[in-house]
């Protein structure tokens, strides 16, 4: 089960940007950010009384028309509808009560999703909740006052907002059937792809609704194995505004790898990789998913002897951080390679979840410090006592060294392809945790 996701909702310049950094960033020792490959930070994983959710702003955008101003906040307003599990609505005591905070709030009464009004910029209680009141207008319960620039109120908020998960969503469920997020740009051909897939195996399926609301999960059996797949294209809409387009996006990629095992970023052959696939499958990699690219419309490229090596490259160049991602050319319109997408999510899986013997790997590590010796500086070397794996999913390794100073990032990725080299871990990131061990 994914973590619950709350959206932060309201007109521009009322703060949710601010509040969305005070409860993301460093400060606050109760919250881990996760931030993505995206350069602004648009979800952030958070912990409050022992329970985690995922955190999105739906912010930052500021036409210039008021007519756009309206469409541009009801498309907020709606993405975080279909997405979220309880909505943060944020106003400003400063501003008053605005024509556009009813319109947004008839919106979201009609969503019958848990809202929490949240007045912003209360920077004193006492003399500010006079103004506070003015918003029960809006008929959407109890006002809560905060100020996210001095931190004021965030904990009573942040009780209300857990207050409102179910108990299911809390809970660890125990389904062992693979789950693959199929991932990227609106219009690079994922419902087709699972079309495809559904047609092909000629298999009785069920459409059953995802935990979020813009998801379908499609159950598909081969071979006699389930794998459920979680397609992210629930957004019909087109927007004029092509950064609130990423943006949404990103939100629904967020929620589908959330649950997923294996993420399959889809890139459309005609236009190529772009920057926009970068952030994308950067979620999945921060979140230590597995990772397969599939480049879809092959069948529409005229190629020739250099063509697939050249698409590679440039795959593999704007990729850099996930050179471990396993790569597919298919074709969703003639299901060309797409039985083989199988067999690829099949061995991800399995590299996610193999574990290494600590004997074993402490050779490996032995003989690789032999071949290279680990950094030093000013005269004191780097010493590796032992290895040991302690996760899987992505698999993850425990170093026990002298000080975590010499522990250079070069020299981690020297161990990683050692490790690499012998067991593949193709498809999956693996993760390396330094701990510190005095000498005696």
């Amino acid at each position: 089960m994914s973590k619950p996701i709350v959206a932060i909702v309201g007109r521009p310049n009322v703060g949710k940007s601010t509040l969305f950094n005070a409860l993301a960033g460093q400060r606050i020792a109760i919250v881990k950010d996760t931030p993505g490959v995206t350069r602004d930070r648009i979800y952030a994983d958070i912990t409050w009384l022992d329970k985690s959710f995922t955190m999105i702003d739906t912010g930052g955008i500021e036409p210039e028309s008021k007519d756009i101003i309206l469409s541009s906040m009801r498309s907020q307003a709606q993405t975080a509808i279909d997405t979220a599990d309880v909505i943060i609505f944020l106003v400003d005591v400063k501003q008053g009560l605005v024509d556009a905070d009813f319109k947004v709030a008839d919106m979201l009464r009609r969503s019958q999703k848990p809202i929490l009004l949240v007045v912003n910029k209360v920077d004193s209680f006492d003399k500010y909740m006079a103004d506070v009141y003015e918003f029960y207008n809006l008929g959407l319960g109890d006002p809560i006052p905060v100020s996210a620039a001095s931190r004021l109120g965030i904990g009573d908020m942040l009780d209300e907002v857990i207050g409102h998960f179910s108990p299911e969503q809390l809970e660890e469920v125990e389904d062992d059937r693979p789950r693959i997020a199929i991932i990227g740009k609106p219009n690079v051909g994922k419902s087709s792809i699972i079309n495809k897939l559904l047609g092909e195996e000629r298999v009785i399926v069920s459409d059953i609704a995802g935990t979020t609301r813009d998801a379908i999960d499609t159950e598909i059996v081969r071979n006699g194995r389930e794998y459920v797949f979680i397609d992210t294209a629930g957004l019909r809409r087109k927007s004029r505004i092509k950064e609130e387009l990423e943006r949404f996006s990103i939100v629904r990629t967020v929620s589908a790898v959330e649950r997923a095992d294996v993420a399959v970023l889809v890139i459309d052959a005609n236009e190529g990789v772009t920057e926009q696939d970068a952030k994308i499958a950067g979620i999945a990699h921060e979140r230590g998913k597995g990772v397969i690219i599939a480049v879809n419309k092959w069948d529409m490229i005229e190629k020739d002897d250099k063509t697939i090596y050249k698409f590679t490259n440039e795959i593999r160049q704007t990729l850099a951080y996930m050179p471990y991602a396993e790569l597919i050319f298919i074709s969703a319109q003639t299901g060309q390679r797409l039985p083989k997408l199988f067999d690829l999510i099949d061995t991800v899986i399995e590299n996610q979840t193999l574990r290494i013997q600590t004997g074993v790997l402490n050779e490996i590590l032995t003989e690789a410090m032999a071949m290279k010796q680990p950094p030093s500086d000013k005269g004191k070397r780097l010493r590796i006592y032992y290895m040991t794996q302690v996760s899987v999913k992505p698999p993850t390794f425990v170093m026990f060294i002298n000080d975590k100073e010499l522990m250079h990032f070069s020299y981690t990725r020297y161990l990683e392809n050692q490790i690499r080299n012998t067991f593949g871990f193709r498809g999956t990131p693996i993760r390396f945790i330094a701990r510190e061990r005095k000498e005696k």
